[in-house]
């Protein structure tokens, strides 16, 4: 589509839809039957599973012509989009974020937030490898890499490596 930007190393599935003026990063995976509609931004390394869908517009109708109330979604680094989601337009998910299938996701979700259901809930803090984060003091590290995290006023940081 036209004005539509793919960075490098990106992994497009079958009967996928890239919308005019989107922005896909560089090592973005796009599963199956999703559609990437105009508004949508998606940084590098994300993920978007089978079947996701995103809405580009708040209250819909077909003989109403809304192109100038698209309101942006954005993936930031890293997030992760489990199959069947929705996103609903005017959002933001944080650095890697994972949102489990099924999820519909109403608002902003924070950078390493672990959310799913309908609406989509937080149920904790992932790493950057999309491990459960177990804080205690605040502090927690990843099981697999052993990076270091910090909790502090409700928002997750990676803080370095073991």
């Amino acid at each position: 589509m036209p004005g539509c930007i793919i960075g490098d190393h990106c992994t497009i599935g079958q009967n996928v839809f890239i919308g005019e003026r989107v922005q896909i990063g560089n090592r973005v995976k796009i599963q199956n039957n999703v559609s990437v509609y105009t508004g949508v931004t998606c940084s590098d390394d994300v993920f978007i599973g089978p079947s996701v869908v995103f809405t580009n517009v708040l209250n819909p109708r077909s003989f109403v012509d809304r192109k100038s109330e698209f309101k942006p979604t954005v993936l930031q680094q890293g997030a992760s989009i489990g199959a069947n989601s929705t996103l609903i337009c005017g959002i933001t998910v944080g650095k890697y974020a994972m949102i489990g299938a099924g999820s519909v996701v109403t608002k902003d979700v924070p950078a390493f937030a672990l959310m799913y259901g309908n609406p989509a809930k937080q149920h904790g803090w992932v790493s950057r490898n999309g491990y459960k984060l177990n804080f205690a003091n605040n502090q927690a590290v990843c099981p697999q890499t052993g990076e270091k995290y910090s909790l502090d006023n409700g928002r997750v940081s990676l803080t370095g490596n073991e």
